[in-house]
């Protein structure tokens, strides 16, 4: 059965996401841009929860379980690095003061990046989305992104010159600061904390409450992918 309301609400949320990356897009270099995590993740929640939007609309399946819990892990990820670490004046790997320079689209872009989208898709998954259906072994395979990106981000810095803008995408992940072996330890301490919070979403979304009437969410236990 068609589900409008689901519909809309997940395609406003695809649409955040897409307008924040368009902007950014349009503002600098889409090749710089598309090097983030945050444009990572923002990609998937515009094309997961854009097809989730459309298969509610037409009344057909969602998405499979391991895919929306993967996205919402990674924007988890994105909202939580951006307001703890990189946007907090008290943590070593802050940026708050060039934060703080960000106005007009760029400084729309950045709220719809990094706190829009990753409330609305936790806001998704727990008014629209029925509980019961991701699995621990769930959280294990989500760590393919972060680890598939940090490959990613080394493999680009090493290949830039030194000196270039922006050449590690992140303070903690920049070799040129802590050296392979500091970086290596962030992103195992980092890893363990993804593992841990992929882990916790699972148990939340074995335990917590179906708030949301049959009507209003946008699958059935049935009708969901992997579980």
């Amino acid at each position: 059965m068609p589900n409008r309301f689901t519909a809309v609400v997940r395609g406003l949320i695809a649409l955040a996401a897409a307008t924040g990356i368009v902007i950014e897009c349009v503002q600098g270099n889409p090749l710089v841009v598309f090097s983030f995590f945050t444009i990572w993740s923002n990609t998937a929640v515009a094309v997961v929860l854009g097809l989730g939007a459309a298969r509610a609309w037409t009344g057909r399946p969602p998405p499979p379980a391991v895919w929306t819990g993967g996205v919402l892990l990674c924007i988890t990820i994105v909202g939580l690095v951006f307001h703890l670490v990189l946007d907090n004046p008290s943590s070593s790997f802050n940026q708050a003061a060039d934060i703080a320079r960000l106005t007009g689209a760029r400084a729309v872009a950045n709220q719809l990046l990094h706190t829009v989208t990753p409330l609305g898709v936790a806001l998704d998954w727990l008014l629209l989305t029925p509980p019961g259906a991701l699995r621990p072994r769930h959280a294990a395979l989500w760590l393919a992104a972060p680890g598939g990106y940090l490959a990613f981000a080394l493999v680009r810095g090493a290949l830039l010159p030194d000196g270039a803008r922006t050449r590690y995408t992140y303070p903690f992940i920049d070799v040129t600061a802590h050296g392979y072996a500091g970086v290596l330890v962030n992103a195992l301490v980092l890893g363990l904390a993804f593992y841990a919070l992929g882990l916790l979403l699972v148990a939340a979304d074995r335990f917590r409450p179906a708030v949301a009437g049959r009507r209003n969410r946008i699958s059935s236990l049935g009708a969901g992918g992997l579980k």
